[in-house]
């Protein structure tokens, strides 16, 4: 993300990034992260960041889009809402802390909520740095003396006119070099329409905090109340959000954090040793060997950045939602337990959107389990071909193939038929019983026929590339053969395994019918391969004639299942043995 460099000028001097100005040490919530000076009218983005105004008016736009929207109360401050919506320009930035996605308002970051807090924190760095403070009357002099009922800086002129005035002479002046020493001073958030006017009520319909003036003019038809009539209701929703939603998920965050921290040391951990005894392995050979070895490195190397980053991801994913949490409850837990009661109001808008944002993010911290790296190993035993002329072996894999786990599905294994394809599934399982990720092994798969030793079947094996493998055969001759299935040259568990061939079926030619008068609507020369016969002339049989069958049968082989195979020649030779030719009685 790129940013544009802010422009140096002298109202302020540049910290560096340790958050010191003239050698003394800075409070960081009182310096902007971008500017790296103290806050200049700092506004709230949408995810809870605090930035200088003209800092976010210098961010490079990372979208830009049309949308319609009504006029908030934000834009209305006197409660003067545009009836109809209107298109506008929203420009998107990327938050400089966190890299989230906000919307800057229409008119500008000026119309952003302004984090009072921070503009206390300045005010106090102020008084401890001996910074110059401007008189909050007149704007011109410098201000040496605070009053401390109203809570404005005055100069000198303006403490004289102060002390004259009947209603502000009892008022309790004190010079701010006293206050240098002090904790926080209590600053009136004022308002921005009518200056000197504190914002003292809150207007319902509006949702937004208001000064006297307001309320008797821009929302004189609306319900304004006190702040301290409303500040519990709003201040026990930002509190119930914190407390029972954000709190646990900030914890579940840590925790998942840690496991993902575990996992990655005990994924370095088990990398090194793999690496080790790839190395003690190696030494035992010659130069073949060795460049055996630095292949087998490369790959765990590649393993391991694999993980790793997989892990880095992870890892990466949970420090950001962590962040964005911590930042939110450490955000909402100073504005309830520092701000006042104007100051929470001002921000309770914004507050409220990102703490629901926050706790309605569900990332799924539960499913969440690190690759401990577990599941690598090196099988020392394991052909792996030839290098340089040389045959090797020592395999690194992340699975291995366990033949007593492996298993064959599908019917094919056990039955076949004459003439018909076959085919069955054999899967490939690592120790766990986990069907392997990968094809590439060596399958073998041979039929030889039980009886006949010459007797073969040609099998095809296709490789799905996923640890299962699909094999394909078509018997020629019925009978029992043995099927052996090998992986590396060894036999599955089980294997060899029985297989039952039968003959071809033989599909029926005729009809399926009661008798060949009826299906042949009455023609003499209709036959048919029951024993049936029928007088006067009719060749085929009918319904209570001599050598019916009593019910429906086929007419090709006479058979009375109508799911079954046509009776072969001989066995219609033994029930008749003159075939067709019946003998018609007259």
């Amino acid at each position: 993300m790129s940013q544009r460099e802010h422009k140096k000028n002298g109202e302020q001097p540049t910290l560096n990034s340790e958050h010191k100005l003239h050698g003394v040490m800075v409070n960081p919530r009182a310096v902007c992260n971008v500017c790296k000076r103290l806050y200049r009218d700092p506004k709230i983005l949408p995810c809870l960041h605090t930035f200088c105004s003209d800092c976010i008016g210098q961010l490079e736009p990372f979208s830009v889009s049309s949308r319609s929207h009504r006029d908030g109360p934000e834009e209305g401050r006197g409660g003067e809402a545009s009836a109809a919506d209107r298109t506008s320009v929203t420009v998107t930035v990327l938050c400089p802390d966190c890299d989230s996605e906000v919307d800057i308002p229409p008119s500008g970051p000026a119309w952003l909520s302004t984090d009072h807090l921070a503009l206390d924190e300045v005010f106090l760095e102020t008084l401890v740095t001996n910074g110059p403070l401007g008189c909050d009357l007149c704007g011109e002099g410098g201000a040496e003396r605070r009053c401390e009922v109203c809570c404005v800086n005055l100069c000198e002129f303006c403490c004289q006119a102060h002390r004259r005035q009947k209603r502000t002479a009892s008022h309790c002046v004190q010079r701010l070099e006293e206050l240098r020493s002090r904790g926080r001073l209590c600053r009136p958030v004022l308002c921005s329409l009518h200056p000197g006017q504190e914002l003292r009520l809150f207007c319902q319909p509006c949702d937004l905090p208001v000064c006297l003036e307001c309320a008797a003019t821009l929302h004189r038809d609306h319900r304004c109340c006190p702040t301290l009539d409303v500040i519990d209701r709003h201040g026990d929703h930002i509190r119930e959000l914190v407390t029972a939603r954000l709190r646990p998920r900030l914890e579940q965050l840590e925790r998942s954090l840690q496991k993902v921290e575990v996992s990655q040391d005990a994924l370095q951990t088990r990398v090194e040793e793999a690496a080790s005894e790839v190395r003690a392995f190696a030494r035992s050979y010659a130069s073949a060997v060795e460049a055996h070895c630095v292949s087998l490195l490369r790959r765990l190397e590649e393993l391991r950045v694999q993980r790793r980053n997989q892990l880095h991801l992870q890892r990466a994913q949970l420090q950001q939602a962590l962040l964005d949490v911590r930042g939110g409850v450490e955000f909402a837990e100073r504005l309830l337990s520092c701000g006042s009661e104007a100051e929470i109001l001002s921000a309770k808008g914004v507050t409220l959107r990102r703490l629901t944002t926050l706790a309605s993010y569900d990332p799924h911290l539960a499913t969440v389990a690190p690759d401990d790296g577990s599941s690598i190993s090196f099988m020392p035993r394991e052909p792996a071909g030839e290098v340089e002329g040389y045959p090797v072996v020592g395999v690194l894999h992340s699975k291995t193939v366990d033949l007593s786990k492996c298993t064959i599905e599908g019917e094919g294994l056990q039955r076949g038929r004459e003439g018909q394809q076959g085919h069955f599934t054999l899967v490939c399982r690592d120790s766990a019983g986990e069907q392997m990720a990968r094809g590439g092994e060596h399958v073998l798969v041979s039929i030889v026929n039980k009886e006949k030793k010459n007797c073969t079947v040609e099998t095809t094996v296709i490789d799905s590339n996923d640890g299962s493998y699909t094999v394909s055969y078509t018997p020629e001759e019925p009978g029992a053969y043995s099927v052996w299935v090998c992986v590396k040259a060894q036999h599955i568990k089980g294997s060899p395994f029985i297989l039952n061939v039968k003959r071809k079926f033989r599909r029926h030619t005729g009809t399926f019918h009661c008798c060949s008068f009826c299906s042949s609507g009455g023609a003499k020369e209709a036959r048919c391969g029951c024993p049936g016969t029928m007088p006067g002339g009719f060749k085929g049989c009918g319904h209570s004639h001599k050598g019916h069958p009593g019910k429906p049968h086929w007419s090709c082989c006479g058979s009375t299942a109508e799911q079954s195979e046509c009776l072969p020649a001989s066995v219609m030779a033994a029930v008749s043995p003159r075939g067709h030719l019946r003998t018609v009685e007259l």
